[in-house]
Formats: C-alpha cells, sequence, structure tokens
C-alpha cells in the first residue's frame, strides 16, 4: 500500500519537473501587462462592491 503510494507521488513530482523544463519564462513586458489587467479586475470588483455596500446603506438608513 505505501509504496504504490510512493510510486504515485514520485511519479507525479517527476511530471511536476517535466513541466517545468518545458515552460518558457515570461517577458518582463508580458509580466506587466496580465499584473496591470488583475489590479484593473480587482480595482474594479472592489468599486462595485463599495458602491452596491453604500448604496445598501443609504436606502436602509432608517430600518
Amino acid at each position: 500500500m505505501l509504496s504504490s503510494i510512493g510510486s504515485t507521488v514520485q511519479r507525479k513530482i517527476i511530471e511536476i519537473f517535466q513541466t517545468l523544463k518545458l515552460a518558457k519564462k515570461t517577458s518582463k513586458d508580458d509580466y506587466f501587462t496580465h499584473l496591470r489587467l488583475v489590479l484593473l479586475a480587482l480595482g474594479a470588483v472592489g468599486g462595485i462592491g463599495f458602491i452596491i455596500k453604500i448604496v445598501g446603506e443609504l436606502l436602509f438608513v432608517n430600518k
């Protein structure tokens, strides 16, 4: 039982290393483009949440 688990783990680790060998490193330009997109999306979602919270508080302020 333990030997089959050990061989499965070892096989997965080998697959991970093979994948890392094939992966290419992205350029700084691509990295910063993706970073800007992620930050923009994060800001948009946060802004929408903030607007919903403010509207909710204004509508139900007396209840």
